[in-house]
């Protein structure tokens, strides 16, 4: 991976774990910088990690070749304005944004039409390295950008490119916002577990098991497609086919067709709040 200066702005969870996985594969943490008002996150990420810290963007973003804009959504504005009236030239640096509800267009309009920009769309397994991320890039960020911001991305788990900035909206719902659906799912599983006798110790390890061998089998059977991995499973009369025809009865698909779709919606409306 090629070395470049990069400094993230905000020391959040997402921050800690794009920096752990960048570390984990020998990145120099002399080249990584994080940039937070508050101490505690930063002096956190420099005790672990041993990279720079500090607490004036507008130094640290002038330091950094890349810049990672990790702060949430709501100050995006604020922090991108006080950046660019600092009189920094983008034009120099890549802007890698992970905040959902903001924009290619909008960031340009914040620190300048010249500005090399890439969307991404991470998720919360990224904390362990099981990450999915989607990004798209601005037509002005060059080949060498888009494989800098690739290589970093694959530091946390897995990447995809999309074609068309709208298609960030669905990545939302199809990865960024799914962690909390299969959590949902378990978490009811868990709850059935236990009024049918099992202690909680023994309902959290059947449900995080099973979660995890089906995700597993998933991953070493890519020839099989998943409808077929199910069917294996459903023996025809048996306990699971009947369990299966109360999730069709009660229209599953549908329900997380909207869901999906609601989440889709939500970050199509975001863009115009920020």
């Amino acid at each position: 991976m090629l070395h470049k200066k990069i400094t993230f702005i905000g020391a959040g969870n997402m921050t800690s774990s794009i920096i752990s996985g960048l570390i984990k594969a020998n990145y120099p943490s002399s080249l990584i910088c994080a940039s937070a008002p508050s101490p505690d996150n930063t002096t956190r990420l420099k005790d672990q990690f041993s990279i720079k810290i500090s607490n004036d963007n507008i130094s640290s973003a002038k330091w950094a070749d890349v810049i990672v804009l990790a702060v949430k959504p709501q100050i995006m504005a604020e922090v991108c304005q006080a950046l660019n009236l600092a009189g920094i030239h983008f034009e120099n640096k890549l802007i890698i944004s992970i905040a959902a509800g903001i924009t290619v267009e909008r960031l340009q309009f914040l620190l300048g039409d010249t500005t090399e920009i890439i969307r991404t769309m991470p998720n919360t397994p990224a904390l362990v390295q099981k990450g999915m991320t989607g990004l798209f890039a601005s037509t002005l960020v060059s080949t060498d950008n888009k494989l800098f911001a690739e290589q970093l991305l694959l530091s946390v788990g897995k990447i995809i490119w999309v074609q068309t900035e709208a298609m960030i909206n669905a990545i939302i719902a199809v990865s960024g916002s799914a962690p909390a659906y299969f959590f949902l799912f378990m978490e009811a599983m868990q709850e059935k577990a236990l009024k049918m006798g099992f202690d909680e110790q023994q309902a959290r390890l059947l449900v995080q098991q099973v979660a995890l061998g089906s995700a597993e089998m998933v991953l070493q059977n890519p020839e099989k497609s998943i409808a077929t991995l199910r069917q294996n499973v459903t023996s025809k009369g048996g306990a699971t086919a009947v369990a299966l025809h109360m999730f069709n009865e009660l229209d599953l698909n549908n329900i997380v067709a909207k869901a999906m779709q609601s989440a889709s919606d939500r970050a199509n409306d975001m863009e115009s709040l920020f």
